[in-house]
């Protein structure tokens, strides 16, 4: 689409392979698994190299791995991280780079409107890749649990913005149900005194002698402990109006309907005053009307005769 004046061209396709991929790339009320791209600088070590490539199977295969190197800044000029999101249509990125100044660098980001909305730049104090660790890996494209310890997740507005930034990038995608031999990996998050620990393992599902199985943690790699640097974020209204819903997937509130904290679902209904007096009832045996007057007239009888003495009868 392009625009001449106040007057709008719209570029129609001409092939019908040019009319699948605009609409791939159109709105959708319900969109796509978010894709990262990952990148290196101009000047990269190797520690930034493999750490890249162990996130980047993590990731797979919602992931695109840049091998070439790409002389950008992304805290200086952003543009060329944009035209690449657009064109490979990715949501999410990782730029690594490496300078005598911040060594080891990873930038996390993510983009809204194919504008960079929030970035986080962590630099790599300790670092274990996958190889080094002899284990099983979990399979590729696993659903991982993401779990984060540290009370600055809570308190601290960067580490909140980077808790929501990490959920985003490794959350994979939606699902309505998991079974339990599903529930295999778990990506742990712990922020303590300024640094973040990332750690991966893999859950293995033992015998316990009762229906529920015991659960053991073993770690797999990569592993990082990170400190954080220089951030990005967006403003607040940028951020609530990156967060905003589209009408049609608004779930409309309905009149005299709600639901408590387990999901049960409770209706009023609203009705007039009833003269419960002249309600019919079922007719049965046991609700017939007895006739109480002659019962207890004979029952009075029978308990004078029982009280008064008994006379002996003397024939003369």
């Amino acid at each position: 689409m392009k625009s001449k004046g106040k007057f709008r061209i719209v570029l129609k396709p001409k092939t019908k392979r040019a009319k699948r991929f605009l609409e791939g790339r159109a709105p959708k009320l319900i969109e796509d698994v978010k894709t990262a791209m990952i990148m290196k600088g101009g000047n990269s070590s190797l520690t930034v190299t493999q750490a890249l490539k162990d996130i980047y199977s993590l990731k797979k295969p919602n992931a695109v791995l840049y091998k070439k190197k790409n002389i950008t800044r992304p805290f200086e000029d952003s543009t060329s991280l944009e035209f690449f999101s657009k064109k490979s249509d990715c949501s999410l990125f990782l730029f690594g780079s490496h300078n005598k100044k911040r060594p080891h660098n990873l930038v996390f980001g993510r983009l809204f409107d194919f504008h960079v909305l929030d970035m986080v730049e962590l630099g790599i104090e300790k670092y274990v890749s996958l190889s080094e660790l002899k284990n099983s890996k979990c399979p590729e494209g696993t659903k991982p649990m993401l779990v984060f310890a540290g009370e600055a997740f809570d308190l601290d507005n960067e580490h909140r913005r980077l808790k929501s930034l990490l959920i985003d990038f490794f959350r994979g995608p939606t699902v309505s149900a998991v079974r339990l031999a599903g529930l295999e990996h778990v990506l742990h998050f712990t922020a303590v005194e300024g640094k973040i620990y990332m750690r991966s393992y893999r859950c293995l599902l033992k015998k316990s002698g009762c229906r529920t199985p015991r659960i053991e943690l073993e770690e797999i790699g990569p592993s990082f402990d990170l400190v954080l640097r220089r951030t990005h974020l967006a403003s607040d209204d940028l951020y609530k109006l990156s967060h905003r819903r589209p009408k049609g997937l608004k779930i409309r509130k309905k009149k005299n309907i709600s639901r408590d904290a387990f999901g049960t679902k409770f209706g009023r209904v609203h009705m007039q005053k009833q003269d419960l007096s002249k309600l019919q009832t079922r007719k049965m045996k046991g609700l017939r009307k007895r006739r109480g007057a002659p019962v207890a007239a004979e029952q009075d009888t029978a308990e004078q005769d029982a009280q008064a003495p008994k006379v002996a009868k003397v024939e003369s």
